[in-house]
């Protein structure tokens, strides 16, 4: 390494640090990679450290792979014999060892799900999003794992709780039938190892007497727990990370463990690399105020190197639909200026914010990109149901149509009463001709489908919904399911404001094929060569960075979420929004809305913090 590099203060003294434990707080843009492979420098350079006793561990496979490029070139080229992994490859080498396990003993991700589903079949259990559920109890048994929680003392948020257990014993039964780990299970694994084994323990603390861990605010119960024991007894722990820019709170990150870091380790210095490389002062100062309001965090100022900017831009419209013109409007004159499409990005809360923004941007052909893959509206099951009613009003009685709306709400139709392949309503009538009250509703159904054959589109999703009952069956089921019912609600939202934009079904319908062959084309190209305007969720932002950034839809119950209730699930909230902000190099633009699905919008409270106007 070139000796003549000078160093910032703090991060000098990051760098130049030696042994025992120190926690680098590194704020957004301060050059955190730097830090650590020049801190690799000088370990292997300066204090003569073999280089094969250093571990340096990130959260993804890319971070380590850039890691190990950056620290490569920096000590001139060749390959190091220095570790650099992640949490699970760390932790699956040395299962390996003491296991003799390989590749073919960890579980795949489609194994897993048919897991889950063979144990739903055998629970009897039937759930009208599937895929949706099943990610869902794969994400809980992931946090039961991660943060060493005893079943009996947990409480699912997807199901009852002797479900839970069944799919979750039902799922780690069919594992070690079949011989096979999951993520977690190495983690856990280890811990046991460790635990049980001191000589395999001592073995690994001589070989790894350096560790390097970045993106700690990230980390969980069991990896900090077996982290811990690796570095005893020298305790050469060198941890980097940002509590400002915990937002993986849904994995199980803890950013408590970071913020009790100095009460495990007394001894330990803290380093904090203030100055932000990225941003002008504006969006600093902007995003400064805004963190300031949480309490769970190391109190922190800071500084720009990059001087004055714009004042951050915040603008209220009276709907999405002028929301979204505006932004257009307000892109194009920028790549007119000279901007690249490339250098713009637009952020949001949840997958379900952009499209109406995504359907103007294919109207005015602007090229975009997607980090995250976009679900498309018209897929979700509650649509389909929606299309289904508007179909069987249009005449298509064919069994499946029926039966997929049939009881949503609830009408106590039996599967026998539908036994032809076309559904004739006089023969389902007969079926119950006994049973005057199930004559009634199928013609109420009867009367409802002539109704809503000539309406427009989003007066017939208004009419399904409000008059037919069915809000009140997803308000059922969401109870059911235990989620907040404006989550499901907020689908019919947006399907019937999507429809109050066709005056036919046909222009309708023809509108949401071709969106979603535009999805499904934007997906497969934005994965080779992601051109144009980015488009991501806050979470897929962290770590990068645009020279103007748009954040949309900045009200009460998008974010923060209508999830949110905790004070700790609002200090989330509010990391995230701090991500999104600090994303931005020298332009900012944060919209709001007045109003949305005909209802009365709140601004999010951290406009008015950021703003100083609480």
């Amino acid at each position: 390494m070139k000796e003549e590099v000078t160093y910032e203060g703090a991060q000098r003294e990051a760098i130049l640090h030696h042994k025992g434990p120190m926690l680098v707080l590194a704020g957004p843009g301060s050059g955190k990679t730097f830090t650590i492979t020049h801190r690799i420098c000088r370990l292997t350079g300066s204090y003569g450290v073999d280089p094969s006793e250093i571990l340096v561990i990130t959260f993804t496979r890319a971070a380590a792979r850039e890691m190990q490029e950056r620290f490569e070139a920096l000590s001139g080229g060749g390959k190091s014999r220095i570790s650099f992994g992640t949490f699970h490859s760390v932790f699956f080498r040395i299962l390996k060892f003491a296991y003799r396990y390989d590749g073919g003993s960890i579980v795949r991700e489609e194994q897993k799900i048919r897991y889950i589903k063979e144990e739903m079949d055998q629970c009897r259990m039937e759930v009208e999003d599937e895929a949706e559920f099943v990610t869902s109890i794969l994400s809980e048994i992931s946090s039961v794992k991660g943060e060493m929680i005893s079943l009996d003392h947990y409480y699912s948020k997807n199901c009852s709780e002797e479900m839970f257990k069944q799919l979750y014993t039902g799922y780690e039964d069919r594992l070690r039938r079949a011989n096979l780990i999951d993520f977690d299970d190495m983690l856990v694994m280890c811990h046991e190892l460790f635990t049980q084994r001191k000589d395999i323990l001592q073995a690994w603390q001589k070989k790894y007497r350096y560790i390097l861990v970045d993106e700690f605010q990230d980390i969980n119960r069991v990896q900090y727990e077996v982290i811990r024991m690796l570095a005893a007894p020298e305790d050469n722990l060198f941890i980097v990370g940002d509590d400002d820019q915990s937002i993986y709170r849904f994995r199980g990150a803890k950013p408590e463990i970071m913020l009790g870091f100095e009460k495990d380790y007394p001894q330990a210095k803290r380093v904090l690399l203030d100055i932000n490389f990225r941003s002008t002062k504006e969006i600093v100062e902007a995003a400064g105020k805004l963190i300031r309001h949480n309490e769970m965090r190391f109190p922190k100022k800071i500084v720009t190197k990059k001087g004055q900017g714009k004042p951050v831009v915040t603008r209220v419209w009276q709907d999405p639909q002028e929301e979204t013109l505006e932004v257009v409007r307000e892109i194009l004159a920028y790549e007119k200026a000279g901007f690249a499409w490339e250098d713009m990005a637009v952020l949001y809360r949840t997958n379900l914010g952009p499209r109406l923004l995504i359907e103007k941007f294919m109207e005015y052909n602007i090229p975009f990109s997607m980090r995250d893959s976009l679900p498309n509206l018209y897929d979700h099951w509650i649509a389909r149901n929606i299309i289904s009613y508007i179909n069987a009003a249009a005449g298509d009685l064919s069994r499946a149509n029926v039966l997929s709306i049939i009881n949503r709400p609830n009408r106590y139709v039996s599967r026998d009463a539908l036994e032809l392949s076309q559904v004739n309503w006089e023969s389902v009538k007969s079926f119950y001709q006994d049973k005057g009250w199930m004559v009634e509703r199928i013609e109420q159904l009867e009367y409802d489908l002539r109704m809503i054959k000539n309406m427009a589109p989003a007066a017939a999703v208004n009419y399904i919904r409000k008059a037919m009952g069915y809000d009140d069956y997803i308000r059922e089921y969401a109870q059911y399911r235990r989620m907040k019912p404006e989550e499901l609600l907020e689908i019919l939202d947006q399907l019937q404001e999507s429809g109050a934009g066709y005056a036919s079904f046909k222009a309708w319908f023809d509108h949401m094929e071709e969106y979603g062959r535009e999805l499904k084309a934007k997906v497969q190209s934005g994965e080779s060569s992601p051109e144009g305007v980015a488009f991501m969720t806050m979470h897929s932002s962290k770590g990068l960075e645009y020279r103007i950034i748009y954040i949309i839809d900045a009200n009460e119950g998008v974010t923060p979420h209508h999830k949110a209730v905790l004070p700790a699930d609002l200090e989330e909230e509010r990391r995230m929004f701090y991500v999104a902000m600090t994303r931005a190099r020298e332009r900012l633009h944060i919209n709001y809305v007045r109003e949305r699905y005909g209802k009365k919008q709140e601004v999010s409270r951290f406009v008015r913090e950021y703003l100083g106007r609480e």
